[in-house]
């Protein structure tokens, strides 16, 4: 169908009536090419097996150790994951559900090098690190990005890693959905994933999930359980934005607003008899938090419809710095907006009364929780089954 396309982009016609007269015929005019379509006709597009030859070198074998002093069985805990060379120096690429908090980290290369790692940066809420290894000769081959912000439902899309410690092994699929959310994260930090139906394993975590130009366009994260086919990866433009901060501070720096909760809509708030037209149902206060020092309150009555679920009984948050939370867009941008040192003002709805609140934003310490999703879904070793997670879709 592709080849087809762009057959007629290239100006193969079927010919009228007068055209096929004979050579007193005007020629034809050929159809002027939209940008679009001349785009389209420059994209080269590698065959699978060419993008697996090009691009396995630039994929590593993970493997990290942790070490629990609190148990006297079970003490160590070895973990394997997949990750991306993105800088010739030896920066590789992976999450932070395989690198974080381990004791020790290897890595081994597509010739079969072993080299020891270093962590250079971690964040636990993107599920993102950066570890460093000393090139044998120097230098690495490294993998490009691409535009995640480009991709479209349905374009086809391959992924290289270690699945259940099987390295270098090439999946293909389809992007299956954009903008998913897993409601796990904190509002404060959510970050629309990509969805794929390309087969993704534990083990595969850290690698990458490619175009059929050989663009990293997202490295995979987490898979759900009891569904087939249903994986996620962060969008590349994510990584890239948050790698420089991973490099240079060793994390990456944010406010700590210090609640969860998620925005509700005029038919819930209509059927629990609420007098507001939206809101944000604020749902846990995270402890020793800002949140919770100024007197924020959360829901403790569980209430499920529609296949979703709440926290009933805290405040709603009807502004946040002046901003009315109309949709669930705006609340989520609010929050990315506020920086480090700055006071977030709330205007919300408490026991039938409206109140303000306001308190100074520290920067966000690392949360024992933050990993604990990720970590539930990654590697061979781990014994428990994959959490199931409910999918929510955030639209842009």
């Amino acid at each position: 169908m592709l080849i087809f396309i762009l057959t007629l982009a290239g100006g193969i016609w079927p010919l009228s009536d007068s055209e096929a007269r004979g050579p007193q015929a005007p020629p034809v005019e050929k159809k002027k090419t939209s940008p679009q379509e001349g785009h389209a006709k420059e994209e080269r597009l590698e065959s699978i097996p060419d993008l697996f030859d090009r691009l396995s070198p630039t994929v590593v074998f993970v493997t990290a150790t942790s070490i629990d002093s609190f148990h006297l069985s079970d003490r160590v805990t070895h973990v394997v994951g997949s990750g991306l060379i993105i800088d010739p120096s030896g920066l590789i690429l992976t999450n932070a559900h395989v690198a974080y908090g381990r004791q020790s980290i290897t890595v081994t290369l597509d010739d079969g090098t072993v080299l020891p790692a270093k962590l250079v940066g971690a964040d636990p809420i993107f599920d993102l690190a950066v570890i460093q290894v000393s090139p044998p000769e120097g230098r690495l081959p490294a993998a490009a990005f691409g535009d995640s912000d480009r991709v479209r439902v349905g374009e086809e899309v391959v992924a290289i890693g270690n699945p259940m410690g099987l390295d270098q092994t090439m999946t293909r699929g389809i992007i299956s959905g954009i903008n998913r959310i897993l409601p796990e994260t904190t509002y404060s930090s959510q970050e629309p994933l990509l969805q794929t139906d390309t087969a993704i394993n534990p083990g595969n975590s850290g690698g990458p999930l490619l175009n059929r130009k050989g663009e990293v366009i997202g490295i995979t994260t987490a898979i759900l359980q009891e569904a087939q086919n249903i994986g996620f990866a962060i969008p590349s433009n994510l990584a890239k934005r948050i790698i420089p901060s991973l490099v240079r501070d060793g994390r990456v720096i944010r406010p700590w607003i210090g609640f969860q909760g998620q925005f509700i809509e005029p038919p819930l708030l209509d059927l629990l008899k609420i007098p507001l037209v939206v809101g944000v149902l604020v749902e846990v206060i995270e402890p020793g938090s800002p949140a919770e020092q100024a007197g924020l309150q959360g829901g403790d009555l569980e209430f499920s419809i529609a296949e979703r679920s709440f926290l009933m009984g805290g405040d709603i948050i009807t502004k946040i710095n002046g901003t009315s939370m109309t949709s669930e867009e705006k609340f989520i941008q609010a929050l990315q907006e506020i920086k480090v040192g700055t006071t977030l003002h709330l205007n919300l709805f408490r026991e039938g009364k409206q109140q303000e609140v306001s308190y100074l934003l520290p920067e966000r310490p690392a949360l024992s929780g933050d990993l604990a999703t990720h970590r539930a879904m990654t590697l061979p070793s781990v014994k428990k089954g994959l959490p199931r997670l409910p999918v929510t879709r955030y639209e842009k």
